[in-house]
């Protein structure tokens, strides 16, 4: 929702990215904009409306699955980022929400697609009927769970932001989105276990962004650049959402949303302030 008070985000040396929007996720209020409803294509980011759809979904998180053939395949066959999973593997359900955020693994998304919905396509099906139901089937249309670049599967910074949002509403969603590091235990196959990482949470937790970033994912694509959806707490405790896309690294996604949070938080502050 815009208002009278929404401003323009600028492009300048501290904010590059090319798409850029900065909401209150108390009101749903758009606080910033640039370029904020020009379809692009989401990236990784799309894993957020997986783990989202898939937490809607499932029941137990401490039920066990196997790896298949088929997941690891398409990670690889795709040069995506993954968990390193094997096949044959039995893993518990709430690794592969870890697994698909905080190291972007596509192996554990496409296996919890499958999980889910029993296929990619029948997941992706629920994906789309959950913009719908945010109300963005307007701009926003996926035809996979990872990511992947394809000319149908696309949304913009502002549908990514009200997707974010639903899930960090979501109390299992919030807690995976949050976490920094995740430890899957040790197996057979994997003796020492798993050490899961999000570069996102751990690079910008020591930069001043005038209050605290409780959740993030990374996303990226030729066609998109480095794009990044995260939560803020400030510290006057509005919470806000910000979504970038269109920067030339990963450090560049962090630095803009410093400048983001720091520069139009800030003026959102100060408008509320002056309200009083």
């Amino acid at each position: 929702m815009r208002t009278s008070d929404t401003v323009a985000i600028e492009q300048t040396e501290d904010m590059e990215s090319e798409y850029a929007i900065l909401v209150n996720a108390n009101t749903g209020v758009v606080v910033g904009e640039r370029n904020a409803d020009v379809i692009m294509n989401p990236a990784s980011m799309t894993k957020v409306m997986t783990v989202l759809v898939a937490a809607e979904q499932i029941e137990n998180l401490d039920d066990e699955t196997t790896i298949s053939q088929e997941a690891v395949d398409y990670s690889y066959a795709h040069d995506c980022s993954n968990v390193g999973y094997e096949v044959g593997e039995t893993v518990k359900v709430r690794d592969l929400f870890y697994g698909t955020i905080l190291p972007s693994g596509a192996d554990a998304a496409y296996e919890l697609a499958m999980y889910t919905a029993g296929s990619q396509e029948a997941f992706v099906d629920l994906m789309n009927g959950k913009l719908a139901e945010l109300g963005l089937a307007d701009s926003a249309h996926f035809t996979n769970c990872v990511g992947l670049y394809d000319e149908n599967h696309y949304c913009t910074v502002y549908d990514m932001a009200m997707i974010l949002k639903a899930a960090m509403e979501n109390d299992w969603c919030r807690e995976v989105l949050s976490a920094h590091i995740y430890e899957i235990p040790a197996s057979e196959l994997h003796p020492d276990g798993i050490v899961l990482s999000n570069w996102f949470l751990r690079r910008i937790e020591d930069k001043d962004t005038q209050g605290e970033v409780l959740g993030a994912k990374t996303g990226y694509v030729d066609q998109s650049g480095f794009c990044c959806a995260s939560c803020q707490k400030s510290n006057d405790g509005t919470p806000y959402i910000c979504v970038t896309g269109k920067a030339h690294s990963n450090w560049r996604c962090i630095k803009d949303h410093v400048t983001i949070y720091t520069t139009y938080g800030r003026v959102s502050e100060s408008s509320s302030e002056a309200s009083e």
